[in-house]
């Protein structure tokens, strides 16, 4: 390469290289607020993709123009979860609508991102991208928590109401701050059953203490068992142990206080998993007018164990 050549070729690189620092320096000055973020997803089929590129599987039955009411499903679940409600709501006119979670279900499963910011995030791409507006936002489990921090970023503008079912805000691990809360070996044992084992983990799970079916003289249903254990399957193994993290480390109590839409609490006061004290009692008075419910005996799982009861109550909810 002759001295021109070369003088060309380094003045070229550089000129490249200041262009690519200055458009760097561009971006990295604009801010990316969460509401940004959820304008940036687009409807491709059945799934919603993500500014971030993470494609969100959902389902979307009954009527187009009836009452919008949004699931947010637990870990380490999918939509499915959520079947016997979205029938029933269906039936009655009501446009249901719910997501497989980032890394759950048939959702892509992306090695970041396994948070509750993020979950919330995906929340509002599914809500914007569908253009959804007046909503109930129901979440369990690990999907009350998602529903709370969407408030909490994204606000009430499209939420009409919002229910939290088994939900773990406030904040589940025991802090300084949070001296009820669980002992971080809790989820430490979560942690270390999920790598040594994850298929035996779920199934633990759902034949123990997320149904009950520990209890004595329970009506254990191996379908449930078996149901339980396939959508936990589905998901993406780092995805599911990092969201450990994500729903028992992840402090809701500003996200509770921005919460101004009637809200509706319903907990098991024989919740083995997410413990009624810690959790829906307190979530509920930390929500200004919100309404708990609680039913007595009933485990972490009652979307299933007691559906008829909380399909009616979902369902006067809505009507009220």
């Amino acid at each position: 390469m002759n001295t021109t050549i070369r003088t060309l070729t380094a003045s070229m690189l550089a000129i490249t290289l200041q262009a690519g620092v200055a458009a760097h320096a561009a971006h990295a000055a604009q801010p990316v607020t969460p509401a940004q973020i959820a304008a940036g997803a687009t409807v491709e089929g059945n799934t919603i993709v993500t500014a971030d590129g993470v494609r969100l599987y959902y389902k979307d039955w009954g009527p187009k123009d009836g009452p919008v009411v949004t699931f947010s499903h637990g870990w380490p679940l999918s939509a499915d979860s959520w079947e016997s409600q979205m029938l029933f709501l269906a039936d009655k006119g009501y446009r249901v609508i719910a997501h497989d979670r980032r890394g759950h279900g048939r959702s892509s499963q992306p090695w970041d991102g396994n948070d509750m910011d993020h979950y919330a995030d995906d929340l509002a791409a599914v809500i914007n991208a569908l253009d959804l507006e007046e909503i109930t936002a129901v979440g369990f489990s690990t999907g009350g928590g998602e529903v709370a921090r969407y408030i909490g970023r994204h606000g009430t503008e499209r939420v009409k109401k919002a229910v939290l079912v088994s939900a773990v805000p406030p904040m589940m691990l025991q802090t300084a701050d949070n001296p009820d809360g669980l002992p971080i070996e809790v989820f430490d044992g979560i942690r270390k059953a999920s790598l040594e084992n994850r298929s035996q983990l779920y199934l633990d799970l759902a034949s123990g203490p997320f149904y009950g079916f520990n209890r004595p003289d329970a009506k254990v249903s191996q379908g449930l068992i078996d149901s339980w254990w396939a959508q936990g399957m589905q998901a993406g193994h780092k995805n599911t142990y990092d969201s450990i993290a994500a729903f028992s480390a992840t402090d809701f109590r500003e996200d509770l206080k921005k919460i101004d839409v009637p809200t509706l609490v319903i907990h098991g006061d024989d919740d083995q998993i997410v413990p009624l004290d810690i959790s829906g009692k307190a979530s509920a008075a930390q929500i200004e007018g919100a309404k708990l419910i609680v039913y007595p005996g009933a485990p972490h799982g009652l979307t299933d164990t007691h559906k008829e009861r909380f399909n009616q109550d979902l369902l006067d909810f809505l009507k009220d």
